[in-house]
């Protein structure tokens, strides 16, 4: 395609799974999930322009913790999207897969529970799309995500839905209301792997609802029926996690306290966006200066 000096900004918000139950476990090994996966109005922002080959720069708070090599799951989904995009012939008459500068700025914690990697691969996705206008269609882009990891294609969806099976399964949520968030990390990576081989114990039952919770005090209880099965595993690994949910639990306002994904990222449910900051105010007056501290709100579906 013909270079253009268009920059294309695509948001990749943070991933939170409002409840996770695990509810069996396939031959292969691999965890069978029921979740409610919501987006914070906050994450990581990916910008992409045209070029003549791929390349990755990151910048942000924690870019430090990453590195643009050929393995970064950002590369990974525009490599699969260029070789797609080329091979269906993304302009009339060029058939060369396509490039593009991409910057990350990464202002999400790494390995942290909150689809970080894989909303900024469905970003790339995204952007890289547009960007290249490319021919391929929703269920290319979403078969495209799968391969990339499980994550992936509900980071793609990027609004309220249902997980099951080891990801790869989403449907619809009911709408969500607006609702205040503090999500907070202690600053401690945590491996998800690791987490699901500590898990023990018997699984759950899928618990999906219907009805829309009309505010966020409905949704809180809604969620307070249900849990995450795999913070009592994560909190055995990084004790850390215990003190991040107490804390939240006692900010003013806040409705439930949770630890998302696999952890070590947890998070606060409030009435409002403004509620949410001053429980994060007070949050840092605690002695826990050292924790990565963010007041945001669910994004709107």
């Amino acid at each position: 395609m013909n270079a253009s000096s268009d920059t294309v900004v695509e948001p990749a918000p943070a991933k939170l799974n409002l409840y996770l139950h695990v509810v069996g476990r396939r031959a292969d090994g691999y965890h069978l999930l029921d979740s409610l996966v919501a987006f914070a109005a906050c994450g990581d922002v990916l910008r992409a322009r045209a070029a003549g080959a791929l390349s990755l720069s990151l910048d942000g708070p924690f870019a430090g913790a990453l590195a643009a090599e050929p393995d970064n799951l950002v590369l990974k989904a525009a490599r699969a999207l260029s070789g797609t995009a080329a091979g269906a012939g993304h302009r009339a008459g060029d058939a060369a897969a396509p490039g593009a500068e991409i910057a990350l700025t990464k202002n999400l914690p790494v390995a942290s529970g909150i689809g970080g990697g894989s909303a900024d691969a469905a970003a790339a996705l995204r952007a890289l799309r547009r960007l290249w206008r490319s021919a391929v269609d929703d269920r290319g882009l979403a078969d495209i995500a799968y391969r990339l990891g499980a994550d992936v294609p509900v980071c793609l969806r990027g609004a309220p839905t249902f997980v099951g099976g080891i990801g790869e399964v989403t449907d619809p949520a009911p709408r969500l209301p607006p609702a205040g968030l503090v999500l907070v990390n202690p600053r401690i990576p945590l491996s998800t792997p690791r987490v699901f081989q500590a898990r023990s114990g018997p699984f759950s039952v899928a618990q999906r609802f219907s009805e829309a919770p009309r505010d966020a005090d409905a949704l809180a209880r809604a969620l307070a029926a249900r849990h995450n099965d795999l913070e009592p595993a994560a909190i055995a690994i990084v004790p850390a996690i215990s003190t991040v949910l107490e804390a939240l639990a006692a900010s003013p306002g806040c409705r439930i306290a949770r630890m998302s994904g696999s952890g070590a990222t947890c998070f606060g449910i409030y009435d409002n966006a403004v509620i949410a900051a001053e429980a994060a105010r007070w949050l840092r007056q605690r002695d826990s200066t050292s924790w990565w501290i963010e007041p945001t709100r669910l994004a709107p579906a």
